[in-house]
């Protein structure tokens, strides 16, 4: 495979386009394009986007081979948003190095996704622009569609990316915001009155563990994600004992077809990017949170007046 030898180009700050198309021709204008330019460079590129989409820029580009050209589906990469930064950080890691450009296509936000998901793809969006702030040689093309995605929904788009564009055009936003977004501080919806309610400190951590296998079991979500739950809230309660004033509580419930897991305490969580950096293999501090991420289908964190919350989503 030949890589670019532009040096001027393999120094070059990170790119970041929310790209906007209203039909499947818009669509095709503008990813197809960046697609062949990248191969003609000789850049790595990885298409992560939504099927049925992706099944068709695959068709298109079949006679490609998959060193150069890389395709996942976005429901997979990033059914939970805070999943997205580390597979970009890890891509970016193995392709854009040594002076070698890279580029994708990720579209995280699609008009099935529910209100808390589009919450925190909007959020992931956003950190995307602290995340890379120092990566050089790589671009990040993210389509929206207009036909589909409510106005605010495009509106912070334009908010969150320091470059917009349509088909054949490409501006620098002019609402672009790169201040770190102030979701982590916007209160979540109450848990309903029904919830199941459990208070904790250092002597009923194993209980606690009890509590979500049962409740989980009784709300019929699957043995291996009810255990991946039970490993997460272990995860969470344990740091609320060590790091978040010693106790908490634990609220369970069920939502339609997601089960329910928010644990608060007296805790102060401050690094934006807490749960989306893979730790070290000797690091310790942050491992509970990248745990917990990884093991559920969304995590949600806020921050109290009193302390902190996070709340974890289970599919089931």
């Amino acid at each position: 495979m030949s890589v670019t030898t532009d040096a001027a180009a393999s120094t070059a700050p990170f790119m970041h386009e929310a790209f906007f198309y209203a039909d499947d021709d818009e669509y095709a204008a503008g990813t197809v394009p960046f697609i062949e330019e990248g191969l003609e460079l000789g850049e790595p590129v990885l298409v992560a986007v939504p099927e049925p989409r992706l099944r068709e820029l695959e068709a298109r580009f079949a006679p490609y081979g998959r060193e150069q050209l890389l395709f996942t589906p976005m429901q997979a990469m990033g059914r939970n948003p805070g999943w997205i930064i580390p597979a970009w950080a890890e891509f970016v890691g193995r392709h854009a190095t040594a002076g070698r450009n890279a580029r994708g296509i990720g579209e995280p936000i699609w008009y099935e996704r529910g209100p808390d998901e589009l919450v925190e793809c909007g959020r992931h969006e956003a950190l995307l622009n602290h995340a890379f702030r120092d990566a050089t040689g790589f671009q990040l093309l993210c389509p929206y569609n207009t036909s589909t995605l409510e106005s605010w929904v495009i509106e912070e788009a334009h908010r969150n990316h320091p470059h917009v564009g349509r088909p054949g055009l490409k501006v620098a936003s002019p609402h672009y915001d790169d201040q770190i977004p102030p979701v982590l501080t916007i209160p979540l919806p109450a848990a309903p009155d029904d919830a199941e309610v459990i208070d904790f400190d250092r002597t009923r951590i194993a209980a606690v563990r009890r509590h979500v296998a049962r409740a989980a079991a009784d709300a019929g979500v699957p043995a291996t994600k009810a255990d991946d739950l039970v490993l997460a809230v272990s995860e969470a309660v344990t740091n609320s004992v060590h790091h978040g004033g010693g106790s908490g509580r634990v609220a369970l419930w069920r939502d339609g077809p997601r089960f329910l897991c928010e644990i608060r305490d007296q805790g102060v969580i401050s690094d934006p990017l807490a749960g989306r950096k893979r730790p070290g293999l000797n690091q310790s501090a942050g491992r509970g949170l990248w745990l917990m991420n990884q093991l559920c289908d969304l995590m949600q964190i806020r921050q109290l007046p009193d302390g902190q919350v996070v709340r974890l989503h289970i599919l089931s």
